[in-house]
């Protein structure tokens, strides 16, 4: 378990000598607990107190990073059970297999396809993670797909191999992109350790339980091996989330450095909507890694959104820059309709307004990333906010007319926002869906 500022405290010099910036030892202390200042501080602290004190400073689960470059992958490090306690950090890798004893032009085919996975989506850019190689014929087969995949693909990738000649092999004829081993298993572990050892590289650990897993990563820590993902192997979907929320609770809760390590779960489905099923519950229950087989869009894309809902910050909501947006060609006698910065109501508004095919201004106000209602309710959605986002924004420079859309359900803003906006106030539709309509009928 962490510790708190009262057991930090007791290691502490107890000398109130302020170098550190605050008063007294103890609100030292409490800040270290809440990780907002640095041991470093303190010029006083014993070595044994410090050594403590950078132990349990180390994260739960351990960072492990895949990749080189712009590619670079990292999961792990994460440091509660549930978002709302904090926030999620890195979010699972999403990556496909590819068998060796596909033909080079099937590699090339779907390598393209896997890189044209990307979407975009209230701003932010969805992608894919990586790209795991498995054998299934000869050494030399398996170390030609694995060329291949590195000469047409900027991901990170996974070796997957049972035989620790090949797996060698491919290890360093791609070891500048610092690939991902499979696997150690209570069988070769001491044959697969010093190949992962002498190119550097994290190892997959796989073992049926987790005591395995355990007595495995100890083993592999005596031997120089420090970056483990863990897997509990081939499993039913209860069975394989038990397993994945044990792994956590034990890292987080009993502070079990043997299992402080992000996990994988591999997925077997030849139906891609039960894949994308599965994939998605290991995402929220809680792996740091998922592979998968399918490639198409469709499948992709609602996998990378509910791990985009996932991984978003409970304490700060998706936003946008605050300003006045031009859609499509907008002029001095373009409408004016008036929305939050929260991402998703802009982009759905956003959406609308092109498909009306009317060139428009978007006047985005800060609400810091709420909702239309959420911040009419909190007050940050206001006759005062939107005067203050027109006149900071210089909309009455930019078109000749004044009038303003707002949604219809803030309709009750429209007496005070024409007293102190001086623009005439027009109650727009109360969903987006209808801002299409509403602004062909627009006189």
């Amino acid at each position: 378990m962490a510790l708190s500022g009262l057991d930090i405290y007791k290691l502490l010099p107890k000398t109130n000598c302020r170098q550190c910036g605050l008063a007294t030892c103890l609100a030292f202390a409490m800040q270290l607990a809440k990780k907002t200042l640095a041991i470093e501080k303190c010029p006083f602290i014993s070595a044994q107190a410090r050594a403590a004190l950078e132990e349990q400073a180390l994260p739960p689960i351990k960072l492990i990073t895949l990749g080189s470059g712009d590619a670079k992958l990292e999961i792990g490090n994460e440091t509660v059970m549930f978002r709302h306690e904090e926030k999620f950090r890195n979010p699972t890798a999403l990556g496909f297999i590819i068998e060796d004893n596909l033909s080079d032009i099937e590699i090339k085919k779907r390598l393209e396809r896997i890189n044209q996975l990307k979407f975009e989506r209230v701003g932010q850019v969805l992608e894919v993670n990586l790209i795991a190689i498995n054998k299934n014929t000869d050494a030399k087969r398996f170390l030609e797909a694995t060329e291949l995949v590195l000469k047409n693909t900027a991901l990170p990738i996974m070796l997957m191999s049972s035989d620790l000649s090949a797996l060698k092999q491919a290890a360093g004829a791609s070891r500048g992109r610092k690939p991902l081993l499979y696997c150690a298993t209570k069988d070769n572990f001491a044959q697969i350790a010093p190949i992962a050892k002498e190119f550097q590289l994290p190892l997959v650990v796989v073992a049926q339980d987790i005591d395995g897993l355990a007595f495995l990563s100890k083993e592999l820590n005596a031997l120089g091996v420090n970056e483990l993902i863990l897997d509990t192997g081939a499993k039913s979907v209860t069975d394989k989330i038990w397993d994945l929320t044990q792994l956590r609770r034990q890292a987080l809760k009993k502070s079990n450095r043997a299992l402080g390590y992000p996990s994988l779960a591999i997925v077997d489905k030849a139906d891609f909507y039960e894949e994308a099923m599965e994939a998605t519950a290991y995402i929220s229950k809680y792996a740091g890694a998922v592979l998968i087989r399918g490639t198409e869009a469709w499948e992709v894309l609602a996998i990378l959104t509910l791990r985009q809902n996932i991984y978003t910050d409970p304490q700060k909501p998706l936003q946008i820059e605050p300003k006045l947006y031009p859609v499509g060609g907008a002029s001095e006698k373009s409408p004016v309709l008036v929305t939050t910065n929260f991402s998703l109501s802009y982009f759905t508004v956003l959406g609308e307004v092109e498909a009306s095919k009317i060139p428009s201004y978007i006047l985005s106000v800060d609400t810091e990333g709420m909702s239309v209602l959420t911040a009419w309710a909190a007050e940050k959605f206001n006759a005062e906010s939107i005067t203050k986002s027109l006149d900071k924004f210089g909309v009455q420079d930019v078109v000749k007319h004044r009038n303003l859309i707002i949604p219809g359900y803030v309709a009750v803003l429209s007496g005070d926002l024409e007293e102190q906006s001086g623009f005439k106030v027009i109650v727009g539709p109360k969903e987006a869906a209808g801002i299409p309509a509403f602004l062909k009928n627009l006189n």
